[in-house]
């Protein structure tokens, strides 16, 4: 156990310093920083005034290095735009991130398990048809429309709910519906299909033979191995929503760090682009290493090793 979570973490801090340096790169190979900074009607002898302020004159490597260790020191630099240091700008705007993400991620496993385990109990029945709708539905539609007709019905008709702002707790339950339903199919069909896989074994027949309630058949033997697999995806799943929050935050206005990443880019702002590419990257790579811990855990094969 202890082994394969020293081995899972030198590959996290490998794929990290991998696409640290490849954000990196990328940015840079888009264009010339300093011509994007200085704008249209700048001369030859601003950009390279301009070039020479920022260090893009230097050897790539050596900015990259530079970059790196500020960035180990939670020092990305100033925003070219906003003027304020990045980690604050940050800072002040994750918070909403996370708030939606975590919200996101709660309403699709809260739909999506039950869904899951019902339909794989009864197959072929009217619950099972329901949830592939609602699973085909949720994977066909762009998110960015389905916040529209959210908004159109429930804030704008019904007045129920505010369309935008992050006041309340209330500003969140558009935003969360659109982001967790469009993480909900693909873990409404994976509960299914291990569901499926699980209750045909062995094990689970022995248990029935036993005359086990069949509630601790379903919950005990059957979901807990059936899950497995749903743990990964959640957190690749809460990965995405962290990084992929941009179109929800826009709809919502939502001033989180997905709105910020597109303030950035619409202004090349690239400390804070860079730097907000860093942080998604980390979300993603830290919640897919605590799934597979939690996996290695749940799994007795490698608690027993």
């Amino acid at each position: 156990m202890l082994r394969f979570i020293l081995r899972r973490l030198g590959l996290a801090v490998l794929v990290a310093l991998t696409v640290s340096f490849i954000s990196f790169s990328l940015l840079f190979l888009s264009g010339d920083p300093a011509i994007a900074i200085a704008g249209e009607g700048a001369n030859e002898n601003d950009i390279a005034a301009i070039r020479k302020l920022y260090g893009f004159d230097r050897p790539m490597l050596l900015q990259y290095w530079d970059w790196l260790s500020s960035a180990l020191r939670f020092d990305f630099g100033e925003s070219y735009y906003f003027r304020l240091p990045v980690a604050d700008l940050i800072a002040d705007r994750l918070s909403v991130t996370m708030i939606l993400g975590v919200c996101g991620i709660s309403f699709a496993l809260l739909l999506a398990v039950p869904l899951g385990v019902l339909a794989a109990i009864r197959p072929n029945s009217i619950i099972d048809r329901v949830a592939l709708f609602l699973s085909v539905a949720g994977q066909a539609m762009p998110s960015f429309w389905f916040g529209l007709i959210l908004i159109v019905v429930f804030s704008i008709n019904l007045r129920w709910l505010p369309a935008s702002g992050a006041e309340s707790w209330r500003h969140f339950i558009l935003p969360t519906i659109v982001l967790g339903y469009y993480a909900m199919p693909a873990i409404m069909r994976l509960t299914r299909a291990g569901m499926l896989e699980v209750l045909s074994a062995d094990y689970v027949r022995t248990a029935r033979a036993k005359g086990a309630p069949e509630g601790l058949v379903l919950f005990k033997h059957a979901l807990r191995n059936a899950i497995i697999p749903v743990v990964s995806l959640a957190a690749v799943q809460m990965g995405f929503m962290l990084g992929g929050s941009i179109v929800v935050e826009s709809i919502f206005a939502l001033h989180g760090a997905g709105y910020l990443a597109w303030e950035s880019i619409g202004r090349n702002d690239l400390p804070t682009v860079q730097a907000l590419i860093l942080v998604f990257s980390l979300f993603y790579i830290v919640f897919t290493f605590l799934a597979d811990v939690l996996n290695a855990w749940l799994d007795p094969r490698m608690r027993g090793s």
